[in-house]
Parts: structure tokens; sequence; C-alpha cells
């Protein structure tokens, strides 16, 4: 995180697919979702972003109940999708992520985290409106 962070998505994404392959396929459900989440913002390309974001919620899906913490992770995880779709041009599945963002908020606690989250969706909500 700290080399996408600081500008380096190049290297970030050879670690985080290093990382990625040693997870597995049947690696933990939220290290997989959790890493793929990241791999999707050191994307380049916005069809690779979204396949990212797709296999974030896959990982997350996969879980089965499993870990508590992927609940939280729901709405930011539809919302990147939204933001995916918008940037791709499909309005339509936009708005079909961003309702799903809004509808698992619910699971957002009322701190800087679910703030920040629920903030994003509103935010994408009026730049999708306007569009």
């Amino acid at each position: 995180m700290m080399l996408l962070h600081g500008g380096d998505r190049e290297e970030a994404r050879n670690r985080f697919g290093e990382l990625w392959e040693q997870l597995g396929a049947d690696g933990d459900p939220l290290q997989r979702c959790t890493l793929a989440h990241c791999m999707a913002d050191a994307q380049d390309d916005p069809y690779d972003e979204l396949a990212w974001d797709l296999r974030a919620l896959t990982a997350a899906e996969g879980a089965d109940g499993r870990h508590l913490a992927l609940r939280a992770l729901y709405p930011s995880l539809h919302m990147n999708l939204a933001a995916d779709y918008v940037k791709l041009r499909r309005p339509d599945a936009a708005r079909i992520h961003l309702d799903r963002a809004r509808a698992a908020s619910n699971t957002l606690n009322d701190d800087t985290y679910g703030n920040g989250v629920r903030a994003a969706i509103a935010r994408l909500a009026e730049r999708l409106a306007a569009e």
C-alpha cells in the first residue's frame, strides 16, 4: 500500500500479484477480498480495475458468513464497482451497484470509515445523477 500511495503503481501491482499467487484460490476469503480490493486501486486500465473489484466481491461472497469483517466491506465493494461502471460508461450497471452499496451501508458504524464510505456513495450518486 505504501508503494501504491507513493505513486509506484507498477511495483505495487507486482507485489500484490505475488501475494495473490501465494494466497491461491483456496486462500482466506478476507485476505483475498482485501488484496483484490487493493489491487483494483493499483490498476491503470479501467477494465482491469473492474476485474479486480469483481474478484474482491467474489471473495467476499465466498466467505459464507465466516468473516463478519467482510460485511463492513460490502458497501465499499459495491461503491467501487459502481465507480468502475461509471468510468466505463455503463450507467445502468453503476446504478445497480450503487443501490447495493446504499442497502449494505446500514452495516457501517458511525465512525470515520463508515462516514467516509457513506459520503463517497453520496458523491457518486450525485455524479451519476448529473450524467
